[in-house]
């Protein structure tokens, strides 16, 4: 209100920097992120709301890089996600906001803490891939998104894996997962491959990626690249022999190369994810929600909505 600051959410994106905010999934409150940085993070915020002099909303991105924290940008008004946040926590922000904005401040709207949500909110961007076929689903800079959903659970994987589904995918609870990826994400897709296993997945690789995984000590068996002859992976996909696709390249020929694989996986309707973050969350929950210690509710939103 130009004198209090309060944070109306914080939420955590689950695809790294460089993937357009608008496109990546994100959840509140974060799920992996420490206390430290939590707190840092709503001290930088509250000292730029002060300093730029806001009434009303003011929306912060910021990059973490270990214990660094590097501010992408600062932008005066609402962001996107206000509907999703107002959800989350139960209060309508852009009615708070427009109010200070016309002069009443937060303690006589009695909103005076920051509401944090007693379970995990997952948003998932909805994408019109399907709509046009000939396009690669690689995330990238370029907002590609038309629409979100929200998953609501007790801990984060499940709350993902609602907001998955609901974005009309469909994860696979067992079969053959394909893995290929950029260098950089070699190490960090290790225990992706390791608990895909220990779940009985079958994984394949191309000879990169499965020569990396071979040297860790991983079951893993080796498919041929499109310019490698056949069988190749696309064929694999078109005849329904993989049930999840994890793909993550860099540069420009290596995006081209194998944007046919990327393009097979949606017109097939195969699960698949671009990002290594997206690659962790989505096994993560696949392995939690499949698990016997799920606890996935199912409510009957008509009897719910019609109480009394």
């Amino acid at each position: 209100d130009g004198k209090n600051i309060l944070i109306g959410g914080l939420m955590e994106h689950i695809e790294q920097a460089g993937v357009h905010s608008g496109d990546s999934a994100c959840s509140i409150p974060p799920y992996d992120i420490s206390e430290e940085i939590v707190d840092e993070i709503r001290e930088q915020t509250k000292k730029m709301a002060l300093e730029l002099g806001v009434v009303g909303l003011m929306n912060v991105q910021f990059a973490v890089q270990g214990n660094d924290i590097y501010v992408l940008e600062v932008n005066p008004r609402a962001s996107r996600t206000v509907p999703f946040v107002s959800k989350a926590i139960g209060n309508s922000i852009a009615k708070i906001a427009a109010r200070c904005m016309a002069g009443v401040k937060l303690a006589d709207q009695g909103f005076t803490a920051e509401v944090l949500p007693s379970q995990f909110c997952v948003k998932e961007a909805v994408f019109p891939f399907n709509k046009f076929l000939g396009v690669d689903p690689i995330l990238s800079p370029e907002m590609k998104s038309t629409g979100e959903v929200m998953g609501v659970a007790d801990n984060f994987p499940e709350a993902y894996f609602k907001a998955v589904i609901g974005a009309g995918e469909r994860p696979p609870f067992e079969g053959t997962v394909f893995v290929s990826v950029k260098d950089a994400d070699k190490d960090g897709i290790v225990p992706v491959v390791d608990r895909l296993l220990k779940a009985d997945f079958k994984v394949i690789a191309t000879k990169g990626t499965y020569e990396f995984l071979k040297s860790k000590g991983h079951d893993v068996t080796r498919i041929h690249k499109v310019k490698e002859g056949r069988p190749h992976i696309v064929d694999a996909v078109k005849n329904g022999e993989v049930s999840l696709l994890i793909n993550t390249t860099e540069g420009e020929q290596a995006i081209l190369d194998s944007a046919e694989i990327r393009r097979a996986a949606l017109q097939n309707k195969v699960c698949y994810t671009t990002t290594l973050a997206g690659a962790d969350a989505l096994t993560s929950a696949i392995v939690k929600v499949k698990g016997v210690e799920s606890s996935v509710p199912v409510i009957r939103l008509q009897g719910e909505l019609h109480k009394g």
